[in-house]
């Protein structure tokens, strides 16, 4: 119905009710117009009502329902037939209804708001009932527009649910990111000790090329400290604030190891996850990875590595795109990689590919000076762990300093340790308890308890050396190299010295 027909419809309303002069013929004629264009009016309203998302409910001042719309009957399951014509109190007497707004609206002559809940199918909706004023202020119609709230609710509680999932997932990663953060703070809380001249020139070099985004291979005998100078590396680096990947090249089975450097794409092999894997690589991109015992990498591996080192990219197993890192690498090793490289057992063009900056450790048998101060170092670690106030006597260190340290560094901590563990807290450990401990104890008692040749107190040294040395090394080959001597003259002292040997293969 436009504006036009509308006004006309007022006009007529003016028209009847002002004019008594109109004859019966008029009158009834102008009557059936009116009736056509309430007609027409009320066709408009529910032709509306009808496209409407939300219920619509009219009843008059008494609470006779007059009208439902199409989403009426599909959010409450009641058909306009059923309720049509008929009054409020009549429909909740027959349970149709269950705490009706109209009711209240008409009593409260305002608007009322509620929660309602159909007793047909079950749904909820919010009821908000507005009333419909006559010129002298009383309730002339009442409109209820129910609004369905079923799918809403299960939406919030999935929302809610979500939310709840994704706070824990949150929490999760920020627990890990802690974790993480304390492990990493951990494992660079390892401050490079070494007073010595030697020490001096590689804390020197250490400050030189950590800032430079090139390769190091970081060499020396097994316990002298390699990942301890990685560390120092990294922490003084430009990525300092990336990722520090550190894989053991030796721990890992060879036949896994390419998947955990390289990572794999879904169904690659068999046994590999649905989700395929991400490469100890990729993790490091942005940062740095620690090639640890890069000498036992096998050598259909070197070829892959070397194309990383070249290109910058790698490819995962069963994939054939390559992925662009941005990655420092740092590889350490206790092998001659040269010396393997000329028996073929280690890729010349990735040796040199590595050993971009050389970084070599002495072993701590070279480090006379430093011996003092990383056992005092270890024994004020290993008091705090354990709660203990031990000291350690001067003949005590200086029998330290002795003994020629075949384990290197990791063999001075774990000594320690075991010194700190068996004292009595407040307890000073005694030259007898550290000899006892590293098997040199007797040449040096029974040069106070007895008479005893030079010669005799050598040999004694001598064979407890060397004797530490196999025990270690597993070898004459590997003990004669450490030592510093031929490997005959280790099996002819080993001979004389009554130190029996086992078969060498």
């Amino acid at each position: 119905m436009d504006k036009k027909e509308f006004s006309s419809l007022v006009f007529l309303e003016e028209l009847l009710s002002t004019s008594q002069q109109l004859s019966g013929q008029i009158k009834e004629g102008l009557k059936q117009v009116k009736k056509e264009l309430e007609d027409a009016k009320e066709f408009d309203f529910r032709q509306l009502g009808d496209h409407l998302y939300d219920g619509i409910y009219l009843s008059d001042g008494n609470g006779t329902t007059l009208y439902v719309n199409k989403s009426y009957t599909r959010i409450t399951g009641i058909k306009a037939e059923e309720v049509i014509g008929r009054s409020v109190k009549e429909l909740l007497a027959e349970g149709v209804y269950k705490n009706a707004v109209t009711l209240e609206v008409i009593k409260q002559k305002k608007q009322v708001n509620s929660m309602g809940e159909s007793t047909r199918n079950g749904k909820k909706m919010l009821v908000t009932g507005n009333p419909i004023f006559d010129e002298n202020g009383e309730v002339k119609q009442v409109v209820i527009i129910d609004r369905e709230i079923t799918d809403l609710l299960a939406m919030k509680a999935e929302i809610e649910s979500s939310q709840k999932q994704i706070m824990a997932v949150e929490e999760d990663k920020n627990k890990k990111k802690r974790e993480l953060e304390h492990l990493r703070k951990q494992q660079l809380n390892h401050n490079f000790i070494g007073q010595g001249p030697d020490m001096q020139k590689l804390k020197k070099l250490i400050q030189q090329v950590s800032n430079l985004d090139v390769t190091i291979l970081i060499t020396g005998e097994t316990g002298t400290g390699k990942e301890v100078v990685a560390n120092e590396i990294y922490s003084n680096s430009l990525r300092k604030n990336g990722p520090f990947i550190k894989v053991n090249c030796a721990a890992i089975p060879a036949n896994l190891l390419e998947a955990e450097l390289f990572g794999y794409e879904k169904g690659a092999f068999t046994g590999a996850t649905n989700s395929g894997k991400i490469g100890l690589f990729e993790l490091a991109d942005k940062g740095t990875i620690l090639l640890d015992e890069i000498g036992d990498m096998p050598m259909e591996l070197q070829s892959k590595l070397l194309r990383v080192i070249q290109h910058k990219e790698v490819t995962r197993i069963g994939s054939a795109k390559p992925i662009h890192l941005d990655v420092r690498i740092i590889a350490a090793t206790n092998c001659d990689l040269k010396e393997l490289a000329v028996k073929g057992k280690f890729r010349e063009d990735l040796y040199y590919r590595l050993n971009v900056v050389p970084v070599h450790l002495p072993p701590l048998r070279q480090r006379f000076s430093d011996i003092e101060l990383l056992a005092r170092h270890f024994l004020a670690s290993y008091n705090t762990k354990y709660a203990k106030q031990i000291v350690i006597e001067e003949p005590a260190i200086e029998l330290l300093k002795q003994y020629s340290w075949p384990g290197n560094i990791r063999e001075l901590q774990n000594i320690s340790e075991r010194l700190v563990i068996i004292s009595e807290p407040g307890s000073t450990i005694s030259e007898q308890q550290v000899g006892s401990m590293i098997n040199v104890g007797a040449a040096y008692s029974n040069i106070i308890n007895k008479e005893v040749s030079l010669k005799e107190i050598v040999e004694n040294i001598e064979k407890k050396t060397i004797e530490q040395a196999l025990l270690h090394y597993g070898s004459t080959r590997k003990a004669a190299k450490i030592l510093k001597v031929d490997q005959s003259t280790i099996v002819k002292k080993a001979k004389r010295l009554g130190i029996k040997l086992s078969d060498e293969k």
